[in-house]
């Protein structure tokens, strides 16, 4: 399998989720019976849960950052301390050698006595001056390291709360995110055995309106889906395929929008079959797109689609060995007519 570049996830992520059709069935032929699901049921519950996954995710990254932060400035003040010390230090042992100096001199005698016992009266003076701005500086020094020793207690004392605060809440969204995670993924196999359910009927239910996000593509063409890895590609063998494999896989999960690669016509919606519940769309220059195993549809037959706009939601109907969207490009609208997907994409500005 080859993996493709990653690209970021849009905010608008919830909307995956609308995919439960509440339409009426069509007949049976496996076509698609024009008209509007309504939002209700598991398929809100699913734009829920994406939107508070979205929103726990989010809020839990920041709190990492902020533990981050929170390290940073503790470690600088650490290290300013550790500099204060080490100043300390080189004066506490300057001031030692000054005294031993002094009691060699016969420093316990008054500074009287050493003045009339002095050779040199004036340079004595100016040595006891130099010890007493030696000591002066000490004291200072040492002031300064007793306050910034003190900062540093409050502000590890207060690092130390935050890192608490911080780790505590960071568990508790995690848990949270844990939680609508796993709902999450129950909602979608839900989603995707009324996908199921239609398939095995060969009759869609009505298309479902996804909430298209604020999107500006500054191209005419974009990949199908936004997030993805590639699997199998056009052409490969396997036990799957009559032949070799007319399509490009996305593996995505369940839910995932699948958006229109390009402007053009839907030609075709229909659910059975291997394909399971797939889309078909018209573009100008006499090429076809084909999107199929999806889970849910969002437009309907002679809809006239955008770049990017979500037309479906991804699953795993018909003849599909997983989660993904296997996508085609034709010359015409039925199969048979298949041409390297991955190629034509290039071709129009799209790199895989």
């Amino acid at each position: 399998m080859r993996l493709a570049r990653r690209h970021p996830l849009l905010v608008a992520v919830p909307l995956c989720a609308l995919a439960v059709l509440a339409a009426r069935p069509a007949d049976g032929d496996g076509s698609h019976a024009p008209g509007h699901g309504t939002a209700s049921g598991v398929s809100a519950e699913v734009a829920r849960l994406y939107e508070e996954a979205a929103t726990a995710t989010e809020r839990y990254e920041a709190g990492l950052r902020e533990a981050d932060e929170q390290r940073a400035r503790a470690h600088e003040l650490e290290r300013r301390l550790d500099r204060e010390r080490r100043e300390t230090a080189v004066l506490r042992e300057e001031l030692g050698r000054i005294a031993s100096s002094q009691y060699r001199d016969g420093g316990g005698l008054p500074l009287t006595a050493h003045m009339l016992l002095a050779d040199d009266p004036e340079e004595l003076m100016r040595g006891q001056r130099v010890v007493q701005k030696a000591a002066t500086a000490l004291d200072e020094a040492i002031g300064r390291s007793e306050r910034a020793e003190a900062r540093l207690t409050r502000d590890e004392a207060r690092a130390a709360a935050a890192w608490r605060k911080l780790d505590q809440r960071n568990g508790e969204l995690a848990a949270l995110k844990q939680g609508i995670e796993a709902k999450l993924e129950s909602a979608r196999w839900q989603l995707q055995g009324q996908a199921d359910a239609s398939v095995a009927a060969g009759a869609c239910r009505g298309a479902v309106r996804l909430d298209q996000p604020e999107t500006r593509f500054t191209t005419r063409w974009v990949a199908p889906v936004e997030t993805y890895e590639l699997s199998a590609s056009y052409g490969s063998g396997g036990a799957r395929w009559a032949n070799r494999h007319t399509g490009q896989d996305f593996a995505v999960p369940i839910g995932t929008p699948v958006r229109a690669v390009g402007t053009g016509t839907v030609v075709k919606v229909s659910c059975g079959g291997a394909f399971g519940v797939e889309i078909v769309v018209r573009h100008a220059g006499g090429y076809y797109t084909q999107y199929a195993h999806l889970a849910a549809v969002a437009v309907d037959q002679g809809d006239r689609v955008s770049p990017g706009q979500w037309i479906g939601q991804s699953g795993t109907s018909g003849n599909s060995t997983g989660p993904h969207l296997h996508f085609e490009v034709r010359v015409t609208p039925e199969m048979g007519s298949a041409v390297n997907p991955v190629s034509w994409l290039a071709r129009h500005g799209v790199s895989l």
